[in-house]
């Protein structure tokens, strides 16, 4: 039975998890826009966020925060943001988590692609993995390193010697021109795996390149092409959607009923 869950507030995210049906969540450590290390809101700490978690048979991912950005040319965000994965996948560690979610980044209009992924390599091959990190694809870009499938490859080449795993983003997939129906089979070509789903409509066209969430059947996804995609991921699911308990739970009802 696939797992399906949602990214909720880390304060109180035993209660919104219940609210929402949800058997498993993705958090946030902190702000997701600043350089800040993770901090734990949770009552009691990391400790007792963990046996909470334990207690209650909710599994929980990491989303590094948004700045992150492991292949820039540019050593102003670069350094900082090997620090921050580090200290990311240290404090997901003393929560017991699945994994830590990281976006898979670009270097400047100016710069080679070769060069991004020479850094994930570089990245990687330093990473204290003490919890799997799962790099995720991204919407736009055209010098992304996990935007279209190429890329992928040329990625998967610079860290597939390591146990890095992948999380496939629906919408991202959508608005970064990868056809749904067969990107599942594409992508574990590559990479072999796909340990992840974050499952988001997309508000967008297709190749949009905008990185705009819907609520599952609400966006410019089929939802039938949207599932069978999730459905054939074969991995857990956690929605990303807008809105707050009601339409985040709805969406998580959907997956469970269409996802048997």
């Amino acid at each position: 039975m696939v797992l399906i869950g949602a990214h909720v507030s880390p304060a109180d995210l035993i209660n919104e998890a219940h609210k929402r049906d949800a058997q498993i969540v993705q958090i946030f450590l902190g702000n997701p826009q600043s350089w800040s290390a993770p901090t734990f809101s949770f009552p009691g700490g990391a400790e007792v966020m963990k046996q909470a978690l334990i207690d209650a048979n909710i599994g929980v991912y990491v989303h590094s925060p948004y700045l992150v950005n492991i292949p820039t040319t540019n050593s102003k965000v670069r350094i900082p943001s090997r620090k921050m994965l580090q200290q990311t996948v240290d404090a997901a560690a003393l929560i017991g988590a699945r994994g830590v979610i990281v976006h898979g980044g670009h270097v400047p209009k100016e710069d080679e692609p070769e060069a991004g992924f020479a850094n994930w390599k570089k990245a990687v091959d330093q990473l204290d993995m003490k919890v799997p990190v799962l790099i995720e694809n991204t919407a736009g870009g055209e010098r992304a390193m996990a935007r279209k499938l190429e890329a992928i490859a040329k990625l998967w080449d610079a860290v597939g010697h390591t146990d890095v795993g992948f999380c496939l983003d629906t919408c991202h997939a959508w608005a970064g021109g990868l056809e749904l129906p067969d990107v599942v089979q594409k992508i574990r070509a590559i990479t072999g795996r796909i340990d992840l789903v974050h499952a988001n409509d997309s508000k967008d066209a297709f190749n949009s390149s905008r990185d705009r969430h819907a609520n599952l059947g609400m966006g410019e996804i089929a939802l039938d092409e949207l599932v069978e995609c999730i459905k054939a991921a074969n991995a857990p699911v956690i929605t990303e959607t807008p809105g707050e308990v009601e339409e985040q739970a709805a969406d998580i009802a959907l997956l469970k009923k269409r996802l048997g």
